[in-house]
């Protein structure tokens, strides 16, 4: 799976920003990778340099294997924490979307 990142400058505070957000959705998502040919990553700073609370936007839009793409949105106070709650919104859908026949079954507990 693929993905690509999109941001405004003002998101942009330190360089590992992309590097984060990819590891948590690769973790988070890593269980669709075989359906999806690319994930795109889009955040943003609704009022730039004003500041407030939850003005950081993350969307993300799966392309999804032979079908057609889906997307959801997240506000939050910071970029990470807006690209975790997209990243859990995305999974439900995308769960919902392949159904839950075709869920990998859980594994079992180890035994110490």
């Amino acid at each position: 799976m693929q993905i690509q990142f999109n941001s405004d400058s003002s998101v942009m505070g330190t360089e590992n920003v992309a590097e984060r957000i990819e590891n948590q959705l690769r973790t988070r998502l890593g269980r669709f990778e075989d359906r999806l040919t690319r994930l795109e990553v889009h955040v943003r700073d609704e009022n730039g340099a004003k500041g407030g609370a939850d003005d950081k936007v993350c969307m993300l839009e799966a392309r999804v294997r032979g079908g057609s793409p889906v997307s959801v949105t997240a506000k939050a106070g910071d970029v990470d924490a807006a690209a975790r709650s997209a990243g859990t919104k995305l999974a439900k859908l995308l769960d919902r979307h392949f159904g839950k026949a075709s869920r990998p079954a859980p594994k079992p507990d180890p035994v110490e």
